[in-house]
């Protein structure tokens, strides 16, 4: 299947309202899900028909990605001196490096470049974020231990 038509079943599916499709066949095996107004995620593999005792060989998958529509503008009312510090990866968002620690950073705290701000678990590894700015936080956008995308807000910072 090229990866047009994946694009055309993503596009169908996203039309027809479905959360989830699983197509499988003897060459191919796609499976798109959709979360929420994220956007639909579609990954596919080529079967090997070589067997094997314990799990197939690896077989590179290829994942295409379809936009959703931008959702409106927050109702609250943007301030223009206020910087956004953003994902730098898809992850997933923690405001401390553990349960029982302390957040990296809460509202009302003074950061400085090179301070880390949280951490963003992906693939087993954790990333901590650090701030490039200096500034007081002003709000957090994103929930303790809840996905986030790339280049997705996490905190609002007045400059100092």
């Amino acid at each position: 299947m090229e990866t047009k038509e994946i694009q055309k079943l993503i596009d169908f599916i996203a039309q027809s309202g479905l959360d989830e499709v699983n197509i499988e066949t003897t060459d191919l095996k796609i499976k798109v899900k959709r979360y929420g107004s994220a956007p639909a995620v579609a990954s596919a593999s080529a079967h090997t028909s070589v067997p094997a005792p314990t799990f197939a060989p690896a077989v590179p998958t290829t994942a295409v990605t379809h936009s959703a529509p931008a959702e409106p503008a927050s109702a609250e009312p943007a301030s223009s001196n206020l910087v956004t510090i953003k994902s730098p990866m898809i992850g997933t968002f923690y405001r401390a490096s553990s349960p029982e620690t302390p957040a990296f950073a809460s509202i009302g705290d003074e950061i400085k470049p090179g301070k880390v701000v949280c951490v963003i678990e992906a693939m087993k590894l954790f990333n901590e974020i650090e701030s490039e700015i200096s500034g007081k936080i002003v709000k957090i956008l994103v929930e303790n231990a809840t996905p986030v995308e790339f280049d997705q807000p996490l905190f609002l910072v007045e400059p100092i």
